[in-house]
């Protein structure tokens, strides 16, 4: 994706019906807002989640992140729209905005999308087990127990 971002491959019409993805995020109340006729540049965003794992809440400022591009249809490879849900998630604005800027997390972040592409990632959410196993897509969380007990690990309840 270059970083001005690139046209929508595709615009699914507002009266279209939903699909299984909005189907199941709506029962887990995430909305999947429609309109959107531009796919951000990430990697600014990825860099500023980087930036809350360091400084903050990074929970919080990924769902915001979320929020922001599935839902307000926002560009998250704006910087000023990263340091507004940045400051919403209490992180300090100045220094998010700095650490961008000088391109402070690139290197990190290339480096976890090369080792994604070398454990033969290509779409996201990928979820990755133990280096040896992925789920590939958006799951209920019984797979993800089901994924837990093949390792030998004892599922949460939650």
């Amino acid at each position: 994706m270059p970083p001005e971002g690139a046209p929508a491959r595709r615009v699914v019409p507002p009266e279209a019906a939903p699909s299984p993805l909005e189907l199941r995020g709506e029962g887990l109340g995430i909305k999947f807002n429609r309109g959107r006729t531009t796919t951000s540049y990430s990697h600014l965003a990825q860099e500023a989640a980087e930036f809350a794992f360091e400084n903050g809440d990074e929970r919080l400022f990924h769902r915001l992140i979320y929020k922001a591009y599935f839902e307000d249809l926002l560009d998250i490879g704006d910087i000023d729209t990263l340091v507004r849900l940045g400051v919403a998630a209490s992180l300090d604005g100045d220094a998010l905005r700095r650490a961008l800027v000088d391109r402070r997390y690139q290197a990190s972040v290339d480096e976890g999308i090369a080792w994604s592409r070398s454990l033969g990632v290509t779409a996201i959410p990928t979820f990755v087990f133990d280096e040896r196993y992925a789920m590939v897509g958006a799951h209920e969380l019984d797979a993800f127990r089901q994924m837990m007990t093949k390792l030998g690990q004892s599922p949460s309840s939650s």
